[in-house]
């Protein structure tokens, strides 16, 4: 019997060979890219006020008055959209823990200002946002001062997740806008929106005309 042919060797060529298929198959597993599952998009964290508390906005002039929330700030808006404001009672609300304003406009209502064009442009200016807008809500409301108006809900990555207005159908109409210095996004925004909802409903619950 030949030395190549005998079975000692014949197994140990054979083990040699499994061997290097195993480290061949090893180095090629070795080599593959580990894939991660992805991570869920993550956002910056909002610290909203502990509680909410009020303040009364009653200035020398001014048409109407409201309670707005002790951490926010007014200021006169003297410019809109990049126009000039149309009279002395356009107003913001600025929320600097929040990043965010709203913005209070006011008109009279008189012939050429109807109350029902003033409704109209205001639903135009909130249906302006339904291109990114899922969808849009309305609630009517009336507060115990005889107040009336809409608020105006907005899902989606809208610029404004709420906007409303109030009237007494006589004289007096405000319109209001939510606004957040920041790229709009739904997830990220909303703790602050959740928060000043209720600080939205508060205004116009406690909202007055002064004439």
């Amino acid at each position: 019997m030949k030395l190549k042919n005998h079975p000692f060797i014949l197994f140990l060529a054979a083990m040699f060979r499994y061997c290097i298929i195993f480290a061949l198959i090893l180095c090629i597993v070795s080599c593959r890219p580990q894939v991660f599952p992805p991570k869920p998009p993550g956002y910056f964290r909002i610290d909203t006020p502990e509680q909410h508390k009020y303040v009364v906005f009653d200035q020398p002039g001014f048409p109407y008055t409201f309670e707005y929330p002790v951490y926010a700030n007014i200021t006169r808006d003297t410019v809109f959209l990049g126009e000039k404001a149309q009279n002395p009672y356009w107003i913001n609300i600025n929320f600097p823990q929040l990043n965010g304003v709203i913005n209070l406009t006011y008109k009279e209502i008189n012939a050429e200002q109807t109350l029902f064009k003033l409704n109209e442009d205001a639903w135009g200016l909130s249906f302006f946002h339904h291109e990114k807008a899922t969808g849009i809500g309305t609630r009517q409301f009336m507060n115990d001062y005889g107040v009336s108006g809409a608020l105006y809900t907005l899902d989606g990555n809208t610029a404004s997740k709420y906007q409303f207005t109030a009237t007494d159908s006589v004289r007096h109409f405000l319109r209001g806008a939510l606004y957040f210095d920041v790229t709009p996004n739904a997830d990220s925004l909303k703790p602050a929106n959740d928060f000043l909802e209720k600080d939205i409903e508060h205004l116009l619950m406690s909202m007055k005309w002064k004439q």
